[in-house]
């Protein structure tokens, strides 16, 4: 015969079972919220993203002589290298670029192979949209122009071997590089030092995962005005800490400019210890 359980001792075990399921609700609560604010916390935080793989290129194609890009240009992922009169692989200041982009234009989705000139010329606002170096030629690209209110924006894509500068600017303006990776360079950036006329530059460089040999990520004029904001950096085999963030140069317009100093200052060189990571 089956023995009966009191009546009591069935309403103590629901009651447990109930408590147990709430408690186990409230902590699957309690863990969810946690997740949803942990998650865009660290987006939030802006950790820089683990550098890409460098992209294979869908074809190749010989520039013979400087593309003119107005408007939006999707290179597809071909590969593009200098011929004839581009084709020294040299440092030559005065040779052409494979691009020239007109104010206003957009340049997506390209290899630069060897040899690469001149790299690209942006004749005012430009944006280079996962454009890729893999072996820097004199510079990456070089920002001119006229005005004050340009912005040339590079947004995704890399650059390697560049045995002096990745990016030149010699216009007015500002330059913003994010979301980018460069190994194997000189400067990352560089406000000319003793262009003919000088203006006010600035830069904003973030996002950016550096690895070395390198030496320097921004290069500016403080007797210009000039600033360099550096925030989401990350600097990869440097355990010297021999690649500097920010250097500050005062300018000229003939001869050789002068370096002056180097590190965050909060006037030219805008940054802390905490926007540089260390790998």
């Amino acid at each position: 015969m089956r023995k009966r359980i009191p009546p009591t001792t069935v309403k103590r075990s629901i009651v447990a079972f109930t408590d147990n399921r709430r408690r186990a609700a409230k902590a699957g609560t309690v863990l969810l919220s946690a997740l949803a604010l942990a998650l865009p916390a660290a987006v939030a935080s802006g950790t820089s993203a683990t550098a890409a793989s460098w992209p294979s290129p869908t074809g190749q194609q010989a520039v013979s002589s400087t593309i003119k890009v107005s408007g939006t240009r999707d290179g597809g992922m071909v590969r593009y290298y200098g011929s004839g009169d581009l084709g020294s692989g040299g440092q030559d200041e005065d040779q052409g670029p494979l691009f020239e982009l007109a104010d206003g234009a957009v340049l997506k989705n390209v290899i630069l192979g060897a040899p690469a000139a001149d790299g690209i010329h942006c004749k005012g606002t430009c944006t280079l949209q996962n454009v890729w170096w893999e072996d820097v030629g004199e510079d990456a690209a070089t920002f001119k122009g006229t005005s004050a209110s340009q912005t040339m924006t590079i947004d995704g894509g890399g650059a390697r071997k560049a045995s002096d500068k990745v990016f030149q600017h010699n216009g007015p303006g500002r330059m913003v590089i994010r979301n980018f990776q460069v190994e194997d360079f000189g400067k990352l950036y560089r406000s000319c030092g003793n262009c003919s006329k000088q203006y006010q530059r600035h830069v904003v460089i973030e996002n950016v995962t550096v690895t070395a040999p390198g030496k320097s990520l921004a290069g500016i004029n403080s007797n210009y005005g000039d600033t360099a904001r550096l925030t989401r950096v990350t600097i990869v085999g440097d355990s010297s800490r021999k690649i500097v963030p920010c250097e500050r140069y005062k300018g000229v317009t003939s001869g050789e400019p002068t370096k002056i100093g180097s590190g965050p200052d909060g006037v030219n060189c805008l940054y802390t210890a905490s926007d540089i990571t260390y790998r």
